[in-house]
Parts: C-alpha cells; structure tokens; sequence
C-alpha cells in the first residue's frame, strides 16, 4: 500500500480528533468542521489524500457482514467468518440469539443513524469544499484533483449503501448543515429507499467519471473499475429487494408503507415494477463495464511437499503478499508487519477459527459433471468422511474446505507451525471440540485465505485480501439478466461457462437445470418469501454462493432475495458434518448427553453435527433452530433519533418515521 495510507498529515490527524470530540445533540447536529481546520487546505491532491486517508478503510464496512477484509490484529479466521450465522456458516460457539431467537433485538433507546450521518457529514465537507475551491478558481487545475473527489463520492455512496440496506428510506443530505434546527428538522425527511438507491448510482456515476483505471494505484485505491462493481451491486441489491418485498411495506407504494403518512411525501407516485427494471438495467450496463478476467485454476488441488508458492493461482489469489498483478482483484488490501499492518488469520484458518460451514452448503455444490449431488448417476461419493463429500465435486469445494486428506504444511523445514513434520502428522485434524482459542463447531473448516508460506503461521500473516473481484460483476450481470428478461443474452451465458469451467464443472448449465430437483435443495436461496424460484433462477443463486462464500454477501443476498420468510413458521436446524457414522471413532469417550457438559449433539438427535442443539436444556435457546421476524428485515429507527428529528421531541411530531413491524418505544421487540 502507498505509504500514505498509513502516514497521514499532521494537520488531518488533529482534524480527525477534534471532529471525534464535537458535540452532537441530533443525528444530523454536528459542529461546521470549517470551525477547525484551516482555510488554506483541501488545494492540492496530496492534502485531498491525506483527508481521505483518515478513512480509507473504515469505510469499507459492509452491510450485515459488518467486514470488507481481515482485522488488523485480530485473533480471528477474517474474511472466512465474514458469512456467519446465515445458512451457509455457524459463527460462534453460541450462535446468534439476536435474529434467531425471540425478545433479544430491541429498539434503541438512543440514536442509531448518528453514527452514519457522522461519516455522511465527513464526505459532504470534502466534497463542497473541494468543489467550491475549483469554481472559484483556488484550484486552477481541477484534474489534479479529480481522482481524489471521485474517492470522497466514491466513499460517500459506500455510507449511503450501509443506510440504505440497513434502515432503507433515509435522509438524503448533500451538504455540511449548519446548527440551525430547522435546517436540521427539514434535513430529517426520510426520502423513499429507491430515491436513496438513486442517489448512490448517481454519486457513483460522478466518482466513475473522475477515478483512474486500476493500474494508476496497482489496486490499492479504489478505481474506476471498483467503482463500476460496486454501483452494480447497489443497484441489484435494490432491484431484487423492492421485488421480492413488495407488499411487506418496507417498499414504498405499499398500502402499509410507514412513509405514506409524513406530509412531505404527499403526492409522490410510486411505480415499483418500472424502478425495478430501471436498477437491473444500471446493474448490467455497470457490470459488464468491468470485463470478465478470472484467475486461472490450474485444477491442483493440494500443493507438494517443498512447494510453499506458485501451485495454483486460483488458490493463492487469497493468500499471497500481492495481488497487483491478478488482474481480477479491482480492489485490494495490503499487509505489512513492517508498516504496523498484520493479521492472525492463517493461524486460526489452520487451527480453526470458532465457526464453520453448514451441511447445506457443502450439499449444494455440483458434481463436476455438472449434476446435483442427488441426481441419478451423478457419481456422489456420500458423506461419512469430508474426503467423500468433496470427491469428484466442484473445485471450489475441494480448493476451499479442509479434508482428511489436505495437506496442512507444504515446507519441510517449518519451525513455527505447530506441528512435528511426518508424513502422519502433517494431515488435516477436525477440531470438533474446543482446543483452547480453536474449534470448528460443524466440522467443515474453511481453507479460504490459507497461505502455506509458514512464516505466515503463529505470527502475524502479510498475506492480502481481496476487496473486489471482477467475477461478482459477472454474476451480477447474469442475475440481473435472468431478472430482467427472464432469460440469459450471450454474455450471461459466457460468462457462466467461464464461471464453471475454472470451478472444474461441466459448462452445460441447462443439464444442471433440467436435473435440479428444488424440493431436494436446502439451502435458503430456494425461497424468496414462502415461494420457490424457478430452476434458472435458484441455478443462477447457487453459483453465485459457489464462488462468493466467505467474502462477506451471503447475508445480504438472503435479505434482498427475502429468503427468510419460511422460517417464521418453521424453525431450521443448523447442521454440519456425518459425526456419528464413523468420524466419531477417532474422539474416544464423549459427553452427548445434552447437559451443560455435553461436547456435541447426540447421535439421537441427528448422525450430523447440531453445533447449536448440544445442550438441550430450555437456557439454549437455539437448541431446536433458528426462527426469524419479519421486522428484521430491516433495522429498528432509535428512538433518540426519532425525538431529536421532531420540533418538540414528541415522536408524535418527528421528521422521521419507525420502520414497519417495529414498535416506537424504546425496549420494544419486532411486532411480526
């Protein structure tokens, strides 16, 4: 990374600080940053940068995944937990009670927009003081600076998605406001979600326009091409949610849409069906601007013995110290022990990092003959070892998930690994039971990010994260496609057969379809409210899992896709591997019996792993599965941001307005 990522100006660090330490009295009340920072700055690009800097990575915070990349200095597995608690992963040894059980989510007593208009507030005083420096002729040069103004737009659309995902209808604020209150009250006017999605595809065009290609930076700032990417995310997210949540009222138009009764909407019309073909246009038009570059795969599964790098590029795209040469990393991270940037995660994806993949989620992959696992004559090896289940299956799987049989160190003369070197020793061990900060609470242990350059293991690994990658454009271009038309162009198609055929899957996407049975797929992307998708349409969804997992979407998806409807009437219980078949023998005595002592699910309960139903008694409130609310769709307004948007704090009388299913009383739990 540029050096000036990581040391920034002094004048923007004191900047920085006292902008933390200024009051802030309403969600949208902050002290003009002019008050504090001089006059004479935001001339040239370097101090644009600098400002910028300050926040380059912050921002980055996806919704619901809550991480773009590995956690400097966390005792974590990164990115490969960056899915949990959805249907594919278990995070945690607990798992999560607060959307999957009842009365734990509650209404914020205070202000929970605050936060995000902090960061709104950061951008918007960039962007009009840069602006009005170049209209009035301060800086006579506009394209020395344009690249770091596309950054700050850039930046903004990145808080505005979070809002967007997060509350949906939001205040659109465009400028520093000053601490006049009614500016402020007439500012917190929630405007319609697909205003607000507009908004971000407009303040990306605007970035689009201004940033360089990726090679300006090697990657390393964001570019034109991320850009592109990301505004084709934006607009499939809101594309597919107003879709598939229409009559919930979280769209608006809808008979019970909460902002169908503020004053300041009166009069608008809403036409949901023609604003979802408008973002799944601006989603194809978007993506198919980025290309189609993939990473080879050179089908190599496990490297040699005295092979630490350079045996598949596939594999080592999320393990090695660069990616400015992959030409489908848009974006990245970079880390340097040196430059006080390191993380942990190859250690805990060797050792196992608390979480785990789902039985669903290996179930879904294809047979590399293209057909599902229950199809006849797919070949499908069965499930009483993880070496059977990945037999003769999607590279992705085989690539990406810990086997019997994957080799854990490939360098011989590794001192640090934890291990004595031995042909025996020197295999995969499933920690199902807790080894001290180690365990994989289903069995399935992700193999994503693992690097065999053992200096990486047991200390602090330099190895980079990729942040955007060209191949979630393509299927962004595919879904949208499918959406939009209710079939795939020439380019969809492309760029499925190049999805597939670097996952070592047959091309023939249409045998898949025609053998897919969606009464025997489990996996949530089946469902959008109570109805099953069609075939393409699931087919299209699985792919797009199959090669994202552990980047941090799947949570997403499942939201925009309303995929958890059928769980407000029937809980589901997480599972992971065939424990009790023959995988037990190797554990000798073992406490199943459902007591607070218990090590794992009996054997009575399921042969596969319930990481969540282990202890039986009424405390474990996961202990039958997983339920959802409606309201969770969608986070709860605070009620301190709903008082503080009203003249007289009565939320009676407040600019904005509680999210549909929630109550307006702070403590209060989903209504549905």
């Amino acid at each position: 990374m540029n050096n000036k990522i990581y040391k920034t100006g002094i004048i923007t660090m004191v900047t920085a600080l006292l902008l933390a330490m200024s009051s802030c009295d309403s969600v949208l009340d902050l002290n003009p940053v002019s008050q504090i920072t001089p006059e004479t700055y935001y001339q040239t690009g370097d101090q644009i940068a600098a400002y910028l800097n300050n926040y380059y990575y912050s921002e980055f915070k996806m919704p619901f995944s809550g991480q773009p990349f590995h956690e400097d200095w966390t005792y974590s597995d990164g990115m490969d937990h960056s899915d949990g608690n959805c249907d594919i992963f278990c995070n945690g040894r607990t798992g999560s009670t607060t959307y999957y059980a009842d009365d734990h989510w509650q209404v914020p007593s205070g202000k929970t927009l605050q936060g995000n208009y902090w960061d709104v507030r950061v951008y918007n005083y960039l962007i009009n003081k840069v602006e009005d420096n170049i209209n009035s002729g301060v800086i006579s040069d506009a394209s020395s600076v344009n690249k770091y103004l596309g950054e700050a737009y850039f930046f903004r659309a990145l808080v505005y998605f979070r809002i967007l995902a997060y509350y949906g209808d939001a205040p659109i604020i465009k400028t520093p406001l000053s601490n006049n209150e009614e500016e402020i009250l007439s500012s917190s006017h929630r405007a319609p979600r697909n205003e607000v999605a507009r908004f971000i595809l407009e303040d990306l065009d605007k970035a689009i326009s201004m940033l360089p290609d990726k090679g300006a930076f090697n990657g390393q700032r964001v570019n034109k091409q991320a850009a592109l990417l990301f505004k084709s995310r934006v607009a499939l997210f809101e594309a597919t949610f107003e879709k598939y949540h229409k009559g919930s009222g979280r769209v608006p138009g809808d008979e019970n849409w909460p902002g169908a009764k503020m004053p300041y909407n009166s009069g608008k019309t809403f036409d949901s069906n023609s604003e979802v073909r408008f973002f799944l246009q601006q989603t194809m038009d978007a993506a198919k601007q980025v290309g189609s570059s993939l990473t080879e795969n050179n089908h190599v599964i496990e490297p040699k013995v005295g092979t630490i790098s350079g045996w598949n590029p596939y594999f080592e795209m999320y393990s090695q110290a660069s990616l400015s040469s992959v030409p489908e990393v848009l974006f990245w991270k970079q880390y340097k022990t040196s430059l006080d940037g390191g993380h942990f995660v190859v250690d805990y994806v060797q050792k196992g990092g608390n979480d785990g993949f789902t039985r669903i989620f290996t179930q879904s992959f294809l047979m590399r003959n293209g057909l599902p696992i229950y199809a006849s004559n797919s070949g499908y090896s069965g499930d009483k070892s993880i070496d059977d289940v990945v037999k003769n299956r999607d590279e992705r799987l085989q690539l990406f998930v810990w086997t019997e049989s994957s080799l854990l160190v490939s360098d011989p003369k590794a001192t640090n690994v934890g291990i004595k070197w031995s042909s025996s020793e020197n295999a995969y061990v499933m920690h199902v039971l807790p080894k001290g900060d180690h365990q994989v609470v289903t069995g399935y242990q992700p193999r994503k990010y693992y690097s065999y350059n053992s200096s990486f293991i047991n200390a602090a690994g330099d190895n980079a994260c990729p942040v955007f990658r060209t191949a979630e454009a393509m299927l962004n271009y595919m879904e949208a496609c499918y959406e939009l038309n209710g079939s795939l162009d020439e380019t969809a198609k492309d760029y499925w057969r190049a999805l597939r055929s670097r996952a070592g899957v047959s091309t023939d996407f249409e045998a898949t379809i025609a053998a897919t049975d969606l009464s025997k797929e489990e996996d949530f992307a089946v469902y959008s409210g109570t109805q099953m998708v069609d075939r393409t349409l699931y087919n299209i969804r699985r792919e797009r899992m199959n090669e994202t997992f552990c980047e941090g979407l799947r949570m997403a998806d499942l939201i925009r896709w309303r995929s958890f409807d059928r769980l407000t009437t029937k809980k589901w219980i997480p599972e992971g591997v065939n424990f009790w078949d023959e995988t037990y023998k190797a554990y000798g005595t073992l406490i199943a019996d459902g007591s607070d002592k218990a090590q794992v699910s009996s054997k009575e309960q399921s042969k596969y792993i319930r990481p969540y139903s282990k202890i039986t008694s009424s405390s474990n409130e996961l202990r039958d599965g997983y339920n959802w609310h409606e309201a969770y769709y969608l986070n709860p307004i605070g009620i301190g941001d709903l008082q503080t948007a009203s003249p007289d704090r009565d939320i009676s009388t407040s600019s904005l307005y509680q999210n549909v299913n929630w109550p307006t009383t702070a403590g209060g739990y989903a209504e549905k």
